[in-house]
């Protein structure tokens, strides 16, 4: 195998849970790769893994052909890691956090002021480089979180959940800098619940349970998508679903909104939406046939909101 991260049959078990299973799949050289899925899907503890801070059980990673077993020392020297919560201090100004951490990867003196400017320039935090980290927005110091991580210019980037709990308008300027430092030519693997954000991925992951569910580039996993799908809209949301749900030829209903998706194994007739309308009266006013989601394919694939 060629990818910058390859991951072979990993499992891992922390006391009765069983956190990974079987996992399988390569991150190639210079893609932006998303690992899709809810709290508790095993998200964290794959990642933790590829960055050399947890051993699997069973299985081997390598990163950019190092063993994450016996070359720990090659794989952090290759990397940048933003855990879930990263440790920012707080007192520290965001220039005096960065020297921080130039200091940890022993960035040269000689090097600093430069790669200081680069990271200011891509994160905009220039105009605040003497505020201290504690007093910056959620999105900012995300975005300091990510530079403090980028010090070293690591040829890898792994970051686990980076726009959690960060504003829509700030989730859109850490994505657009991560495509930056993509076209600069890193390898970026990036975990999120924000199923949406699977859209802006190379190709993407869909875990749930510590399985991988599919693994494609969003587009392709749309296309391959085989159920009819459509999108109701009534007074009677809860009504609309309950019945759809009890119907046989339903595969999966869930809210979105102010919307009910329902998928079916075969496509639906004009008739039968004449007689559905008329049993649940007037519980859904219109029925549109749409594309699915990345979040619909992932409800479907999980089985995790048939409403049966």
């Amino acid at each position: 195998m060629t990818g910058d991260i390859v991951i072979q049959e990993v499992s891992k078990r922390f006391a009765d849970h069983q956190a990974l299973r079987s996992v399988s799949l390569e991150v190639e050289p210079g893609e932006l790769f998303g690992l899709i899925g809810p709290d508790g899907a095993g998200k964290t503890t794959l990642m933790r893994a590829i960055c050399t801070l947890l051993l699997p059980d069973e299985g081997e990673i390598t990163v950019r052909g190092f063993s994450v077993r016996s070359q720990a020392g090659r794989i952090r020297s290759l990397i940048g890691y933003m855990p879930q919560r990263f440790s920012l201090y707080p007192d520290l100004t965001v220039e005096q956090n960065l020297h921080f951490f130039a200091d940890i990867f022993q960035i040269p003196a000689a090097e600093k002021s430069h790669r200081f400017e680069q990271l200011y320039r891509f994160s905009r935090l220039g105009p605040f480089k003497k505020r201290a980290a504690g007093a910056l927005s959620g999105g900012m110091k995300q975005k300091l979180a990510l530079s403090c991580a980028l010090v070293h210019t690591p040829e890898v980037l792994i970051l686990d959940e980076p726009t959690y709990g960060v504003d829509p308008v700030s989730r859109h300027e850490f994505w657009d800098i991560l495509r930056d430092i993509q076209r600069r030519g890193t390898t970026i693997l990036v975990s999120t619940a924000y199923m949406e954000e699977a859209d802006l991925c190379d190709r993407v992951a869909l875990i749930f349970g510590g399985r991988l569910l599919a693994v494609d580039s969003p587009q392709q996993l749309k296309r391959g998508y085989r159920y009819p799908l459509y999108e109701l809209e009534g007074p009677d949301l809860q009504k609309t679903r309950a019945f759809f749900a009890g119907l046989p030829q339903t595969r999966m209903t869930q809210l979105f909104g102010d919307t009910v998706h329902v998928s079916f194994e075969h496509r639906p007739s004009p008739e039968d939406w004449e007689s559905w309308s008329h049993q649940v009266q007037g519980a859904f006013r219109t029925y549109r046939s749409i594309q699915p989601s990345i979040e619909d394919i992932f409800l479907d694939l999980s089985g995790g909101s048939n409403g049966k």
